[in-house]
């Protein structure tokens, strides 16, 4: 069997970080395990989740690798999202960086074509 891979992001304000990664990722999540947690299937079998912890939020790196690169990056800006930086690796790949309120990231990969 393959393992699941759920990746988390603590945060401080449960609310108002729900909204904004609805906004980047483009859906509501996939389920709430509870009042202060919310979970995104990104594909089978893999989940980026956010949870409430006030002490310990910020900090966590997260890529994800896309192939409609440009598609995505254009439909986060049309819901209101501005990335915070941008990355090429000229012949290989670009990235798009979002930071969440707590300075967790969040970023898009994709080739350089």
């Amino acid at each position: 069997m393959e393992p699941d891979l759920f990746a988390g992001n603590r945060v401080s304000d449960f609310e108002a970080s729900r909204a904004w990664y609805e906004k980047v990722l483009g859906s509501e999540p996939a389920f709430l395990p509870h009042d202060t947690e919310a979970v995104w299937e990104l594909a089978e079998h893999r989940y980026l989740y956010i949870v409430e912890d006030k002490a310990r939020a910020g900090g966590a790196v997260c890529n994800l690798f896309v192939e409609d690169f440009d598609e995505r990056i254009d439909a986060i800006a049309s819901r209101g999202i501005d990335p915070d930086d941008r990355e090429t690796y000229p012949g290989k790949a670009r990235k798009v960086i979002y930071l969440d309120p707590d300075g967790n990231e969040i970023s898009f990969g994709g080739t350089d074509d």
